[in-house]
């Protein structure tokens, strides 16, 4: 139709050549609210987790980017997928390591982000704040169960970057520390099931 239009003379308005999709990710640029949230509330859609066919990114990824605590929290409790990857396989919560932004990080952990989940790399959030030298990051990971000795596809841990900057390195302390902290007090087994 589009093309026959053209070949007539007739002009299709710009709005109409793009895809829902590219609208909804504009929209969520732009910070269009009452767009986001028309797109949001048609009836069965899936919209939340659309991404940008060039980058994989997908609007989680976009407010994470420019650090806006409040539009990630809207997203999230409209479906937004925590652990959704864009092109690089970076996830939201490696993204949020990679830019140091630790209320970020809280958040994406609270709604069910994965810790260990590397990107294509294999760079898994705690490498990355280790990288960063962050240390709020990096206990903020620990905490939520990251685990120091996975390693990334050079076949280094966060435990073998820390150890790079000497024996008494400020990382390094603190993945021992965490280390010793766990062995102290072991998960009790628990059966059966929990209420």
């Amino acid at each position: 139709m589009a093309l026959s239009g053209l070949a007539l003379g007739i002009a299709v308005p710009a709005a109409a050549q793009f895809s829902d999709s590219y609208k909804f990710l504009e929209s969520v640029k732009k910070k269009e609210a009452d767009k986001v949230t028309d797109a949001l509330n048609e009836p069965g859609t899936q919209i939340v987790n659309t991404r940008d066919i060039t980058t994989g990114e997908s609007a989680l990824h976009i407010v994470t980017a420019r650090r806006d605590l409040m539009w990630m929290q809207f997203l999230v409790g409209k479906g937004a997928n925590v652990n959704i990857r864009d092109n690089k396989g970076t996830t939201p919560l490696v993204l949020a390591c990679n830019l140091g932004y630790l209320e970020g990080v809280d958040f994406l952990i609270s709604a069910g982000a994965r810790v260990d989940e590397p990107n294509n790399t294999g760079e898994t959030p705690l490498i990355s704040a280790v990288h960063r030298r962050d240390v709020a990051l990096v206990r903020a990971l620990l905490k939520a169960g990251a685990n120091p000795d996975r390693p990334d596809n050079s076949g280094r841990s966060a435990r073998d970057y820390a150890a790079l900057d000497g024996k008494g390195s400020t990382m390094l302390n603190e993945l021992e520390n965490a280390a010793k902290a766990k062995a102290a007090n072991p998960a009790k087994k628990s059966y059966g099931p929990t209420f």
